[in-house]
């Protein structure tokens, strides 16, 4: 039997890396060679979630990399992520959820740049939603809740009747702050590292209800 997870919803809005897919092998590996490339001598830096170009700054501030660097770092990430997308998988639950949801009703939320972002969708065999909004059309990232407020304004709604979705704590931080639900997927963190409104092990079984045009969403879980 379904339980309800939330009703009354008019959007949902969804990171993408870590929650409708997986990039984490890429990812890693992709920062992990910038950091050699450029010579630093750690590989702690990729805060997940968090935008490459607030990555690369952290970087800077810590004392790690020569500010004047700092257009060579951000464009040698962008190749290497963008040139890598093997085990870039869909994960679990996510093509249905999507597939379950009224057209127009949800997008995007991703610190991917605009190229990054294609890249990924691509690997998976799915195409950018409409009203995508990427690390490209924001000053802040997350955990700003800019990107958030710009998604809901794209969509045409209010942010609090907005469910966010996500599996980092920056990312869910930023759905707070713009006034939405959040769901909070472990796998990257653990459920103890996640402030949501609720948490779930995946996707897998979550799903919209059947929606009349205009009539709020219901998410539910089998």
């Amino acid at each position: 039997m379904a339980s309800t997870l939330f009703s009354d919803l008019d959007a949902i809005l969804f990171d993408l890396d870590g929650t409708l897919i997986d990039s984490t092998a890429v990812t890693s590996k992709a920062w992990a060679r910038w950091g050699v490339e450029l010579g630093i001598g750690r590989t702690d830096f990729h805060d997940h979630g968090v935008p490459a170009r607030q990555v690369i700054q952290g970087v800077i501030d810590s004392g790690d990399l020569d500010p004047a660097r700092y257009d060579e770092a951000f464009a040698r990430i962008n190749f290497l992520e963008e040139n890598d997308t093997e085990g870039v998988i869909r994960l679990p639950g996510a093509a249905e959820l999507l597939a379950s949801l009224p057209a127009g009703r949800f997008t995007i939320v991703t610190s991917c740049t605009n190229a990054l972002a294609a890249v990924r969708l691509g690997a998976v065999g799915w195409s950018a939603p409409p009203l995508m909004v990427t690390a490209d059309m924001v000053s802040v990232g997350k955990p700003s809740p800019e990107g958030y407020l710009l998604g809901a304004r794209r969509l045409g709604v209010d942010p609090s009747r907005v469910l966010v979705v996500e599996d980092a704590p920056a990312g869910l931080a930023a759905g707070r702050a713009a006034g939405a639900r959040t769901l909070g997927l472990t796998g990257t963190y653990s459920a103890a590292e996640l402030d949501a409104d609720v948490v779930l092990d995946s996707l897998d079984g979550v799903l919209a209800l059947p929606t009349a045009a205009g009539e709020p969403i219901t998410l539910v879980r089998s």
